[in-house]
């Protein structure tokens, strides 16, 4: 037979030079750690792409196995801290290329890589050179514990070649990153060790012309760290990995997996320019009052499959033909085919919109190259020949994909296998009736076909199936069992398919050649179908709950805004509060006891800044937003209660990382600095860290225990000070009193200031001692208090500030009309003479 049992080994296996642990003979691929990674090594078998099939949008799950495969190289001498990057998913037909100067705790690397969630990293081994392990390696390497890891000779990271492969491989629809590239020497050696490992172990190439190349700076969406995502509980919860109770959770209504991919993808990565955003949201709006738009394009793009990891497969070629490849080959074409059948559907649906985008995307489905490649298709392919559900079901449609009369064997072999599966029938109804026996035929992909029958063993003569049945397995009452013949004709059956798979392969790859010319505008579909479905998620979420479009001005303002992820939960709306941050009062400090909300009140904040910026409604009745182009968060963990020593270290670490990254267009969330020290020192921590932030333009929201630090507001006028609301509550036998929580947001600092004593009284300590505590409490927060009273001279110059800034505002911002200017004018001079303990007549004119 053509298909013989071939052993995939490698062509040249040696000429890669890949580390010594990481090829063990010629059959498999055992890819390992390098010998300077501890020990760490990670055994994988390769299965080529050819053998992957696309899965159908019922079997998307949130967490999809990794797949992605990055290089990275690092300029040296003067150049070091610039790091290129070059990634492929090997289900997805599209290298992404970057290329950025990093510093020295390459944080933009670590994020870049975290959003991948690679599969394997390959560096060149100059990187790990014994005694001279580069530090962006030993870096990589520790927060990528369960990556596997690869090192190649250095000659193969030449961008000479990289830029030879891209403009062999890449798509003539997307030439333009020529222009953008060709003087990024990091990257385009990055996309050279890429692309010949890739080729190397999928034991194929990617056929000229077919692959989509962009290149991705880091300028155009905001960064999150990795910490700020775990914080966040952005895409993992921290508790349950399969857990759905992550802002990726509340979101995701994608019905396929690319829209699962991107909203995935923006969540991590949101947007920084508003008018694509406001695109975005153009979009949702008119779902959202669309109800005919809103189903119709759902139902369409429910039938979708994976189009991206269909794309990848159809455009490698295999260096072997196997059975595998062969039938995968005729799967995808018949996948192929479904796809394009539906972009009429698609278009009809869109047909009335009005919105920009969804108009250009109508537009982009006139394409008139779907219908060619559809045309050609169907020329060679059977009409009726259809994506279905089933193994045997699919594997008929495969069977009886091509149409007759094209091939005089294939008709010969199709009538042949036909023969032998009615023979298989007729045997088992024989069977049947020479037993007496409910029997019926069945197929599984693993067992070919065999017998099921459902009955009681005290059925069957002396309790046991006749003795020609093997293979016997039972659950409860249905026996699965085979007999010599049947295995034999499954046999025959297997050499019938083989045959019919081979002449059929044939048939697709000279079709798949005619079509290879316009098959690129499947990644504009692709695109298409992916934006939209997670469109159409973002209007879904919004149906569940009583979110609103966000507007984008100077100011961060959120009347009655709560927490996306705790209403999932809850199952029920939170309490709702508001937030308002402006140039002029951009740092607020948080305060309250234990368990009072600050915690969660933080993290929604970030929550519905990222949700603005990827163009989903908000949790809110209104908000205003200033475009983050960095959200970095310091959350107070349950976790962190360790030992103080490794507590106060990894405060310091994230708060040292924030300090470095932040700039003025920074969204800075910080709770709980300073608890892994004595109070001294942590008081003094965060005075010194809230005097840094202070003078960036940044939004800070500080949440503390600390109210010392309130009192810094005497000093900066751009500090606000807010706490959470308490309600003191006396038990029924007036004895004791416990602690009510509001979840509510007060302007000032609470007044809760001996939370520690309250948790006291209600335990089983002695009353002297609580009482001795009490009194030198209040000694020292009276000295603390008087040595920090704001003079006259501060009040006034904080209530200029403020109105200055309030003037700043409103000349910015403000739709009022003159009638009511004027109001708001006078409103805002009687604050300011509120403010003042004497104001001067000049300020009063």
């Amino acid at each position: 037979s053509h298909f013989g049992d071939k052993s995939s080994c490698v062509e040249n296996a040696n000429t890669l030079n890949v580390t010594s642990s990481s090829v063990r003979g010629l059959n498999s691929t055992c890819i390992g750690k390098t010998p300077l990674s501890s020990g760490r090594s990670v055994c994988r078998s390769r299965t080529p792409l050819m053998g992957y099939s696309v899965t159908s949008s019922s079997a998307v799950s949130a967490h999809t196995v990794a797949s992605v495969i990055v290089a990275v190289v690092e300029g040296r001498g003067l150049a070091r801290g610039e790091v290129g990057m070059a990634s492929i998913d090997l289900k997805n037909p599209e290298m992404i290329l970057s290329q950025f100067a990093d510093n020295t705790t390459y944080a933009k690397v670590i994020t870049k890589l975290k959003i991948l969630t690679p599969l394997e990293i390959i560096m060149s081994n100059t990187a790990c050179d014994a005694g001279n392990t580069t530090k962006l390696f030993s870096l990589i390497t520790e927060h990528f514990k369960n990556v596997t890891f690869t090192t190649v000779q250095r000659k193969y990271f030449n961008e000479t070649k990289g830029l030879e492969y891209i403009e062999q491989l890449c798509a003539s629809e997307f030439s333009t990153i020529f222009m953008e590239v060709q003087s990024k020497y990091y990257c385009l050696a990055a996309a050279a060790a890429l692309l010949k490992y890739v080729e190397f172990i999928q034991n194929a190439v990617y056929a000229p012309k077919s692959l989509k190349v962009r290149f991705q700076g880091s300028e155009k969406t905001a960064m999150i760290d990795s910490s700020s995502a775990q914080n966040l509980e952005l895409v993992i919860n921290n508790r349950d990995s399969r857990n759905g109770h992550t802002l990726l959770g509340v979101l995701n209504y994608t019905k396929t997996p690319g829209g699962s991919r991107r909203l995935r993808s923006n969540i991590l990565e949101p947007l920084v320019d508003a008018e694509t955003i406001n695109t975005r949201l153009d979009c949702v709006q008119e779902l959202l009052q669309d109800e005919e738009l809103f189903f119709g394009l759902q139902a369409v793009i429910s039938k979708f499959l994976d189009t991206e990891q269909l794309l990848s497969v159809l455009v490698q070629i295999p260096k072997q033909d196997t059975v595998k490849t062969a039938e995968s080959k005729i799967t995808n074409l018949i996948y192929l085919k479904h796809t394009l059948e539906l972009v009429e559907p698609l278009k009809a649906a869109l047909r009335s919109c009005n919105t920009q985008l969804l108009k250009a995307y109508y537009n982009s489905l006139e394409d008139t190259r779907f219908g060619i490649i559809l045309e050609k298709i169907t020329t060679v392919i059977n009409d009726d020949t259809r994506y279905t559900k089933g193994c045997l079901s699919m594997r008929t449609q495969k069977c009886y994909a091509v149409k007759p009369n094209i091939n005089e064997f294939l008709d010969i072999a199709r009538r042949t296998y036909t023969e032998i599966v009615d023979d298989i029938a007729g045997m088992i109804t024989q069977l049947a009736e020479k037993y007496s026996l409910p029997m019926k035929t069945s197929f599984s992909s693993a067992r070919g076909f065999f017998i099921q029958m459902n009955a009681d063993c005290s059925t069957l003569p002396n309790g046991q199936l006749p003795s020609e049945f093997t293979k016997i397995t039972k659950m409860k009452n249905t026996y699965s069992f085979t007999s010599a013949d049947l295995i034999k004709m499954n046999e025959r059956c297997q050499e019938s398919l083989r045959e019919i798979y081979h002449m059929t392969y044939l048939i697709v790859c000279k079709l798949l050649n005619e079509i290879y010319e316009h098959i690129h505008c499947l990644y504009k579909l692709s695109d298409i179908v992916s934006m939209l479905d997670m469109l159409l998620s973002f209007a879904h979420a919004c149906t569940l709950s009583d979110y609103v479009r966000p507007e984008f001005t100077d100011t961060l303002a959120i009347k009655q805004g709560w927490h996306p992820i705790l209403e999932k939960i809850a199952m029920e709306k939170p309490v709702s509060n508001n937030t308002y941050l402006t140039e002029g009062n951009n740092f607020v400090i948080i305060t309250g006891p234990n368990m009072s909300g600050k915690s969660t009140y933080l993290k929604q904040i970030a929550l519905c800044q990222i949700m603005a910026q990827i163009g989903s409604y908000v949790p809110a009745e209104y908000c205003s937003f200033r475009i983050a182009e960095q959200i970095f968060t310091r959350i107070g963990m349950d976790d962190d209660i360790e030992t103080n020593a490794s507590t106060f270290m990894k405060e310091m670490k994230e708060i040292t990382y924030i300090i470095q990254n932040a700039n003025d267009k920074s969204l800075i969330i910080i709770d709980e600095l300073g608890r892994g020290t004595s109070a001294e020192e942590g008081i003094g921590i965060c005075y010194a860290a809230c005097e840094y932030l202070l003078n960036l333009k940044a939004f800070t929201l500080f949440a503390t225990h600390f109210l010392e630090l309130c009192h810094i507001d005497a000093l900066y006028p751009n500090v606000e000070n807010y706490h959470f609301e308490v309600q003191h509550v006396r038990s029924s036998a007036g004895n004791k009193e416990k602690i009510a929580y509001t979840y509510t947001l007060s302007k000032g600092y609470t007044e809760e200031k001996n939370y520690g004593l309250k948790a006291a009284e209600v335990s089983s300590l002695p009353s002297s001692i609580i009482l001795d505590a009490k009194e030198i409490t209040n000694h020292i927060a009276k000295q603390i208090l008087h040595r920090q009273k704001s003079t006259p001279e501060m009040m006034k110059q904080r209530a200029a500030y403020q109105l200055a800034m309030r003037l700043v505002q409103t000349a910015r911002n403000s739709r009022l009309d003159p009638d009511s200017l004027r109001v708001y004018l006078k409103g805002l001079k009687k604050k300011y003479e509120a403010s003042c303990p004497t104001p001067a007549k000049n300020d009063e004119q």
